[in-house]
């Protein structure tokens, strides 16, 4: 009976294995949509508060750039256009995981994880996004500097309180995401470590990795750290799902299997994209 009980034993592994690759591929997918659709608001909202004022630039597969001289800006156009993506994003973020909280956690399904990570996704271009910013001294940087005029120091002071914020909603972001999965074996408390970095770990560097290539050759220092900084919020909800000892799903959890319409969804987006935006789109 030896062999038969080694080869159910090996059989049993592999089944968990192929469980914890594909949540980290349909993770994958779900975090690549999500930026997309939260970055494409981000810059509709800008480049259209560009037109209400008349400005003139470019929308490049990284960011909106301006071809305006320093002499053309003024305070009001400079705080609306630059703050108006934070906003509109900072809305969505809490709209999205307001949807999930009180109508998908229950639920089986993707639906429900592709809302988290919109939710986080809006939580980085609002309080990451404002920390790589003022690294680089431009993007949502410029919002408090034109607004305040109080020197640098105050900005960077800021843009660390930002950072802090993020990492404390994605400590406390831990038990919501854990509400987001369906597989047992995937919550199970034993398997938590496989469970991070198959579902958190694998989607944030291999779906940045996909996206910033996507974006070459217009990838910029800026649109990296913002990618980088989804690592405060990662890092935190890691450890925080770690000593959590939650492992209940609902109750009839679906199968786990490949998303292939929502891995397919991303992937089209992702390159309409590209092509949209290359050569970039002139405005104003």
């Amino acid at each position: 009976m030896q062999p038969e009980t080694s080869t159910l034993s090996a059989r049993t592994t592999d089944a968990e294995k192929n469980k914890f690759i594909i949540s980290a591929v349909n993770g994958t997918g779900l975090y690549v949509l999500a930026y997309y659709l939260v970055w494409g608001v981000y810059n509709a909202v800008k480049v259209q508060a560009s037109h209400f004022f008349h400005l003139r630039g470019l929308w490049t597969p990284s960011r909106v750039v301006y071809t305006l001289g320093d002499n053309e800006w003024w305070r009001t156009a400079v705080v609306t256009v630059y703050s108006m993506g934070p906003l509109v994003c900072l809305l969505v973020g809490l709209i999205a995981f307001r949807w999930y909280w009180r109508s998908e956690r229950a639920r089986r399904g993707q639906r429900k994880l592709l809302l988290l990570w919109v939710a986080f996704q809006a939580c980085n271009a609002v309080f990451g996004a404002l920390l790589a910013d003022t690294f680089t001294q431009s993007g949502s940087w410029y919002v408090f500097d034109w607004l305040f005029r109080l020197g640098n120091v105050v900005n960077v002071v800021l843009a660390l309180l930002a950072g802090l914020v993020q990492l404390g909603l994605g400590y406390f972001g831990a038990i919501a995401f854990l509400q987001a999965h369906d597989s047992r074996t995937v919550m199970r408390y034993t398997n938590r470590q496989k469970m991070v970095v198959s579902t958190l770990v694998v989607p944030w560097v291999v779906g940045s990795l996909f996206i910033m290539l996507l974006k070459q050759p217009y990838l910029t220092i800026q649109e990296i750290l913002h990618l980088a900084m989804m690592g405060l919020l990662i890092t935190p909800m890691a450890l925080g799902c770690l000593n959590e000892v939650f492992s209940d799903t609902v109750k009839r959890p679906q199968a786990t299997r490949i998303a292939w319409g929502l891995l397919a969804l991303a992937v089209a987006i992702a390159v309409a994209w590209r092509l949209a935006l290359s050569p970039p789109v002139v405005f104003g």
